[in-house]
């Protein structure tokens, strides 16, 4: 007999606001959630007790339809999640998700990110309906925590690091928002891809922790002058910890002018991979409106005279137009997760009634690495 499931809760973005703070204190929140009836699931459907959700600066930038992926409202946000199988439907195979199985979502074929028949299904939210493909079992020794801030950053960390950005044994990597989710994820791969790892930010508690995890070298950027937007001069110590030489890639989430303090930092011939601009989150228009009235903006002459390759790195986009790229970086992933040779970090975990306070930490910068709703 199927179980019979309490009702939870859910959150909801009714409209695109001008802002994601907007968002977050006018058009978002906490709505009754009736327990899906494990009886109705499709023959392929895996009905989740979602237990973690992350909260990324995706989400975020969605809530105001700022990002290149518009769900349509009103909508649950929470791109990846975890949890434990209730139910299955009748043409699951058990080899793959059983009941009780601790699971996580695939943000690819699920959530607001994925489109499709799923597109409804966020983790800000006590249940989750999912199809049989979508859910991976959660390796040996993750916590829920861990194992919802695992594909989207690793994949995203492989997609510049290796796909474009073709990084090699011996060379030097500077990660712009190294206390970032993704920018973590990016110090442990570019560390055990052999690199020489220089992570930048603008704390030096989170940079001391980005430090234990794989970092040989740490660099606090903040400045002081709001003309230079707040970034300092570091690009003598950048070239100081590379011989005079200046990095070979440089891994960057976070636009602006740290981007082009960033660029003077390179070595002839660098490779500068376009990862995100956290620092510039208005480039697009707020409440969907799209076009980029405030894009970044690049400076040619130094592009020329370094003799510089930048390069777009959109992981998701990416795999729309060649699906094999996410066949190798899947494979690659899930072995290192086998071999204990990476792990997501995780600083601030919230109940689902907090969600307000944990994305705003997510926005403020007060997260080092991971933030998370446990619903």
């Amino acid at each position: 007999m199927p179980p019979i499931l309490p009702a939870g809760q859910r959150v909801l973005v009714a409209e695109f606001a001008d802002n994601p703070m907007d968002a977050v204190e006018h058009h978002m929140a906490l709505h009754p959630m009736p327990a899906p009836d494990p009886a109705r699931l499709g023959p392929d459907e895996v009905l989740l007790a979602v237990r973690s959700a992350a909260v990324s600066w995706v989400d975020l930038l969605m809530t105001s339809g700022q990002y290149q992926h518009m769900p349509r409202p009103p909508y649950g946000p929470g791109m990846e999640y975890s949890g434990t199988v209730e139910a299955v439907g009748a043409a699951v195979d058990p080899a793959r998700v059983a009941v009780g199985d601790r699971i996580l979502a695939d943000f690819m074929q699920v959530g607001a990110r994925s489109g499709g028949a799923y597109q409804a299904a966020g983790g800000f939210a006590s249940y989750a309906v999912i199809p049989q493909q979508a859910a991976y079992r959660i390796p040996d020794g993750f916590s829920f925590d861990e194992a919802c801030c695992l594909l989207g950053n690793y994949e995203t960390a492989y997609h510049c690091l290796v796909a474009r950005g073709q990084l090699r044994a011996g060379e030097s990597v500077l990660i712009l928002g190294a206390s970032g989710s993704t920018g973590m994820a990016a110090v442990q791969m570019a560390k055990l891809l052999g690199a020489t790892v220089i992570a930048a930010g603008r704390s030096d508690t989170k940079l001391a922790t980005v430090r234990a995890h794989g970092a040989d070298h740490v660099v606090n950027i903040r400045g002081t002058d709001a003309d230079a937007g707040g970034v300092r001069r570091f690009r003598d110590e950048v070239k100081a910890l590379t011989g005079g030489k200046g990095v070979d890639l440089v891994y960057d989430a976070v636009g602006g002018a740290t981007t082009l303090e960033a660029m003077r930092a390179m070595a002839f011939g660098g490779r500068l991979l376009i990862v995100g601009w956290t620092s510039t989150p208005d480039v697009a228009r707020g409440k969907g409106q799209r076009g980029a009235p405030n894009a970044n903006q690049l400076p040619t002459n130094i592009m020329q005279m370094k003799s510089l390759t930048v390069m777009g790195c959109p992981a998701v986009i990416a795999v729309a137009h060649d699906p094999s790229l996410r066949t190798e970086r899947l494979a690659r992933i899930w072995q290192w997760v086998r071999e204990g040779r990476i792990r997501p970090h995780v600083s601030h975990r919230y109940a689902l009634a907090q969600f307000r306070e944990a994305m705003r930490a997510r926005w403020q910068g007060d997260v080092t690495g991971g933030c998370v709703l446990n619903p």
